[in-house]
């Protein structure tokens, strides 16, 4: 086999492991992120199991330290802890709308990974085209002696 035919071989074979690890590598970290999203959203239910369990402790707390007080559940009390849970309701929707938008981010950037794998690849292989094709058949030295 003559030396050109060697190198743009070597060239070929070097280029396409290239591609191929660069399109593996997209797929890992697509599979990281997907994984590192699905942990988040059970972090995300499992805090926010957590918050509701704190918010009812309080409210019972509330109840009956206003029953001992001899205060009864009705008027100003009543719609201080309604306000209570209203609040508390609408710092739940704020915490759970910032973990949604962080699980959706994880996401895209599983997919902008695989994206930018094979657009890394693709340019690997058109590189070693251009490698191959700039390759002078006669360096060899091979058939002209």
């Amino acid at each position: 086999m003559d030396p050109f035919t060697i190198l743009a071989t070597l060239a070929v074979i070097s280029g396409a492991t290239s591609a191929y690890g660069q399109v593996q590598a997209g797929k890992a970290q697509k599979v990281a992120l997907k994984e590192q999203a699905k942990q988040e959203e059970m972090a995300a239910q499992s805090q926010e199991l957590a918050r509701r369990q704190e918010l009812n402790r309080a409210l019972a707390a509330n109840v009956a330290a206003l029953s001992t007080a001899g205060i009864s559940g009705e008027g100003t009390p009543a719609s201080l802890a309604l306000e209570s849970a209203k609040q508390a309701g609408l710092s739940e929707m704020t915490i759970d709308l910032s973990e949604r938008l962080r699980r959706a981010s994880l996401e895209r950037q599983a997919r902008q990974a695989t994206r930018q794998a094979g657009l890394a690849a693709a340019s690997t292989l058109l590189q070693t085209g251009v490698q191959v094709a700039t390759l002078d058949p006669g360096a060899g030295g091979g058939e002209g002696d």
